[in-house]
């Protein structure tokens, strides 16, 4: 049975945990590996970031992400993409129509060779560029509005989803077996990486991050490092005292008994 994400509370969260505990205490249920076994999750939290509008340096990633996302598909239909197309599969998988709820990285890819990608403020426009760039799905969550660490699972359909419908603040709830993002307040990020709640977004004040890129095959996790490494680069060259922790999670190895289950 997938496991319930723990009731929201109405208080604000508790100061998050330092970067090394939240990753380490981060967890993939076994109900998403038995749904996609090629399933791998790149966590980095960072701390130590200098926040700043847009600028020069995030406005050039975002048009060198802006061209390789027009020349991409001017060869290749977006839907067909290798990695856009594994995503699509994954969404039916549980439920999801991907004509109607697209994956983070096939919408930014739709938009960034449509009409461009916006300028939000420098984290952002750089996790957007570089999810344009190496086509994966890349969420960026604010780290102090986490309360516990972050927990991919398949909803019960009770969880709380805070969003904003017309301007009002509401609270959602998933579909029953979506696949969800949460932390120890509720629903993080909805259908794998199609939609973020607002408690945890970035903002223009964030000074710590927790980065999440997901990769399905055929995407290698060679692939997946070069992603974090155009990452870094250059939010260690804006943030003199970056610091922070990688974790890769992946499906143990059911014929390996020394490879503990990741959901431990």
């Amino acid at each position: 049975m997938p496991e319930p994400a723990p009731t929201p509370s109405p208080a604000r969260p508790a100061p998050s945990e330092p970067a090394p505990r939240l990753l380490d205490a981060a967890r993939v249920d076994p109900a998403v590996f038995a749904l996609r076994p090629d399933y791998r999750a790149l966590l980095i939290a960072v701390e130590g970031i200098v926040p700043a509008p847009s600028d020069e340096a995030s406005d050039h990633l975002l048009q060198v992400a802006e061209s390789a996302a027009r020349r991409a598909l001017e060869q290749t239909p977006v839907d067909q993409l290798p990695h856009v197309a594994a995503w699509r599969d994954a969404y039916r998988q549980f439920g999801a129509k991907p004509q109607r709820t697209r994956n983070s990285v096939e919408a930014l890819l739709r938009r960034a060779a449509a009409g461009g990608l916006p300028r939000v403020n420098r984290l952002t426009d750089l996790y957007n560029a570089v999810s344009v760039l190496h086509q994966l799905p890349l969420g960026g969550e604010d780290l102090s509005r986490y309360a516990g660490a972050p927990r991919l699972l398949r909803a019960t359909g009770l969880e709380a989803f805070d969003t904003a419908a017309e301007g009002v603040m509401t609270v959602e709830h998933p579909d029953a077996g979506e696949v969800i993002w949460c932390d120890d307040l509720g629903v993080t990020c909805r259908r794998w990486n199609w939609r973020q709640a607002r408690r945890t977004q970035l903002t223009d004040g964030t000074t710590g991050a927790l980065f999440i890129l997901d990769a399905l095959a055929p995407l290698a996790d060679d692939e997946l490092w070069a992603a974090a490494d155009d990452l870094l680069t250059p939010l260690a060259r804006w943030s003199a005292d970056l610091h922070g922790q990688t974790r890769l999670i992946s499906r143990p190895d059911p014929a390996d008994p020394a490879d503990p289950p990741t959901a431990g």
